[in-house]
């Protein structure tokens, strides 16, 4: 195994999604905008030398489990979903070493003019 968050990596950034997430009742009914940045370590040496999509892991499938995932259950808490798209992606893929996520909550209920709330997870596969 390669040491944590280093080498090779697939990255999706900014991917927005509308969700139901949060702690507050407004939030569960209004909804609000989510945007994930998220990194995964794969060795792409196979697919760097040969061309062939069977040697990588597809970005587009990893986008599919991080929508599903994101879509299939609320959470009151970021971490938790953050949390929750790391397990799937764990389970769909076993050539994911490690995952970095960030989870951002731009219209987060706090008085900001600008910016946005956020957390990142650094999770490698449990052993």
């Amino acid at each position: 195994m390669t040491t944590p968050f280093t080498g090779d990596r697939i990255v999706l950034n900014d991917l927005g999604f509308y969700g139901y997430h949060g702690l507050f009742g407004e939030e569960e009914r209004l909804g609000q905008r989510f945007f994930i940045d998220l990194q995964c370590g794969v060795d792409l040496t196979a697919p760097g030398n040969n061309d062939e999509i069977g040697h990588t892991v597809s970005y587009a499938d990893i986008y599919d489990v991080v929508k599903a995932t994101f879509e299939a259950k609320r959470t009151k808490l970021i971490e938790a979903l953050a949390q929750n798209i790391v397990t799937g992606l764990f389970e769909a893929f076993s050539d994911i070493d490690w995952i970095i996520i960030r989870v951002r909550k731009p219209e987060a209920p706090i008085a900001m003019v600008r910016g946005e709330a956020a957390i990142e997870l650094h999770r490698t596969r449990p052993t």
